[in-house]
């Protein structure tokens, strides 16, 4: 690879508060600065509390510093919501001389309200170098066998516990349904990954189903079916236990473990149901095989250029 000490890559995410005092000024940042409810603000503290603290930025440096071992190339960390913002990581990339990097967003699925943003905060901190901005890869074959390696693994476990073939329901964050009518391709995306990681891991159509989760508060209709309602039906059909495995997250943090493992756990419960769900990409090894994938091809592209 031509000059690796000039090229690089920036992985972006989302960002999460390192304390429960912390949130008013994330969500500040996640608004844009409009002030949300003081309950909205609340329960967002309750939740981060009854987590203690969000590992998403420890995790996300992790996944950087494998990747970075796996490529030999530096890899950087940029967040639009906290630290360390994407601000920061630039300025550290063009300090460090860097000439051309190329941008992965940590959530695989194309959306205007997570990946359209992470690139037009991207696009506005006027780099001093060129980079190569990866819409999408919701689809890539070693991400599917990833999430396919944690299911298998967790499904049969909770197979074995309830007896019998556990339902599975493949979830991913929510996002406005005007997003999707404004030809948002997220929803189709997110369905592709689901449907590729039933297809790896051989499971039977009848076993498994889709629904988005961690809706937002505000009073707009946001993309359904919800988990809860997905869990009901289930119950209607004679279920008595769920497996859940959220295919649009990459690591632990609170929509996986306050949404997943307290709130629905909890409303399973109160239906009379055992909830299980996979275990998080965090730092498998075939999370980082596909992240170095699609660097790969990029940072090759570049070196052509050159």
């Amino acid at each position: 690879m031509a000059n690796p000490e000039k090229t690089a890559v920036l992985l972006l995410a989302h960002g999460s508060p390192d304390s429960v005092d912390q949130v008013p000024e994330f969500l500040l940042r996640v608004t844009g600065g409009r002030p949300l409810p003081q309950p909205v603000i609340d329960e967002v503290k309750h939740r981060y509390g009854l987590i203690s603290r969000s590992p998403l930025t420890e995790l996300t440096l992790k996944q950087a510093e494998l990747l970075a071992r796996e490529l030999g190339v530096p890899v950087y960390v940029g967040m639009r919501n906290w630290k360390p913002f994407i601000a920061d990581a630039v300025r550290a990339m063009s300090s460090d001389g860097v000439a051309h990097a190329v941008a992965i967003c940590l959530a695989p699925q194309n959306s205007r309200t997570s990946v359209g943003l992470y690139r037009s905060d991207l696009a506005s901190n006027k780099a001093q170098f060129t980079f190569d901005f990866v819409e999408s890869w919701h689809d890539h074959p070693l991400l599917i066998k990833a999430f396919a390696e944690k299911l298998s693994a967790g499904w049969g476990h909770a197979c074995g516990e309830a007896g019998n073939k556990v339902p599975i329901i493949f979830t991913a964050h929510s996002v406005p349904e005007r997003t999707i009518v404004e030809g948002d391709p997220y929803e189709s995306q997110a369905k592709e990954t689901a449907s590729l990681v039933a297809r790896e891991a051989a499971l039977a159509p009848e076993v498994w189903t889709f629904a988005f989760q961690s809706q937002g508060m505000s009073g707009s209709a946001w993309l359904g079916p919800r988990v809860e309602d997905t869990i009901l039906g289930l119950k209607e059909k004679g279920h008595r236990s769920v497996f859940l495995q959220p295919i649009g997250f990459l690591c632990d943090h609170v929509e996986v473990l306050y949404d997943i493992d307290i709130g629905f756990k909890e409303f399973a419960e109160k239906q009379g149901m055992r909830l299980w769900r996979a275990e998080s990409l965090n730092d498998s090894p075939l999370l980082t095989a596909a992240l170095a994938d699609v660097a790969k091809s990029r940072l090759g592209a570049i070196a052509g250029r050159q």
